[in-house]
């Protein structure tokens, strides 16, 4: 069911544009779906239709007809189970596990994250995309923060494009790191390949801090900090250093065993068909209550089981 809102117009926001008014008088609605509901006529200014670019004169009457968003009929609800990490009213954390598609694309119609969420919670049909804000490649593990309304969907998409989501995570990579450091380097669509994501000039900025947590023969266990988010950044970025991450299915390369490698790690190394890579913590600002959260979660058993192969080969 549609809500009508009405509002006043300040004094102070005279000459502004209505669209912009509007952000201020209900900031619970990005600017784009409040523009959207003055192309659709569910915005009046003194009972009459208005443009987005109109400006305000002060003390006009503004009704807003603010619409549920409409769920995509074809995403239905599915009983698949989510480790839930923390839930209240307003934000979900949930522990992706490892073959979880976020949500449906070519090839994964259903079975996916959004899917469970509509049954975990059968009001997300009226958030966007079930209130997923960002994302997981479906072979990475680790922490999302779904939103359970309308105005929670609104501030963490703003706080995650403002870059002020903490974000951590660890990998194992073939190669022996000697330090950590950063990597600033553009990325875009490979133009060979658009389904892959290459280090391009004319690439969007994108930068990634990694910092060795342990060495082994051949192998390094790291830390990795997003300061951007773009698509596959971290397997693109740590693989233009020569550093790529074990399993990574696109952007590893051919598989390479150590030439002394024992039948355990060849077994171990040869089996491990998923990028080695988990979101291991996140940290935000409630969208609600403004309190910072941040929460942790150990590596998933596979990874766990590949670092204790690599650190028995180093000692052998």
């Amino acid at each position: 069911m549609s809500e009508i809102l009405t509002a006043t117009v300040p004094v102070e926001m005279a000459r502004q544009r209505l669209d912009a008014v509007l952000v201020e008088l209900f900031p619970d609605y990005s600017r784009s779906r409040l523009q959207q509901w003055i192309k659709d006529g569910r915005v009046l200014i003194n009972g009459a239709v208005p443009r987005a670019k109109d400006k305000v004169e002060g003390f006009e009457t503004i009704e807003l007809q603010v619409v549920p968003e409409i769920h995509d009929a074809s995403v239905q609800p599915q009983d698949i189970a989510l480790d839930v990490v923390y839930v209240d009213d307003d934000i979900i954390v949930i522990n992706k596990s490892v073959d979880l598609v976020v949500h449906p694309a070519a090839g994964h119609a259903d079975g996916t994250m959004q899917n469970a969420l509509l049954h975990f919670d059968a009001s997300l049909a009226e958030v966007p995309r079930a209130g997923i804000v960002h994302r997981l490649d479906k072979d990475t593990t680790g922490l999302l923060v779904v939103a359970r309304n309308i105005k929670a969907h609104k501030l963490l998409v703003e706080q995650l494009q403002a870059r002020e989501f903490a974000r951590e995570y660890q990998a194992v990579v073939r190669g022996v790191m000697t330090a950590g450091g950063t990597i600033d380097e553009p990325i875009g669509r490979d133009p060979r390949d658009r389904k892959r994501m290459a280090v391009r000039f004319d690439g969007k900025p994108s930068v990634t801090h990694y910092r060795v947590i342990q060495r082994f023969g051949h192998h390094t266990h790291v830390r990795v900090q997003l300061e951007t988010g773009r698509t596959h950044q971290i397997r693109v970025h740590l693989t233009h250093i020569h550093y790529p991450i074990i399993g990574d299915p696109v952007y590893g390369g051919r598989l390479q065993l150590p030439r002394a490698a024992s039948d355990l790690l060849k077994t171990t190394l040869r089996g491990f068909k998923r990028q080695a890579l988990h979101a291991a913590k996140l940290g935000l600002e409630h969208p609600v209550t403004g309190e910072y959260l941040e929460w942790e979660t150990p590596l998933p058993e596979d990874m766990q089981q590949l670092i204790r192969v690599l650190a028995s080969e180093d000692l052998a």
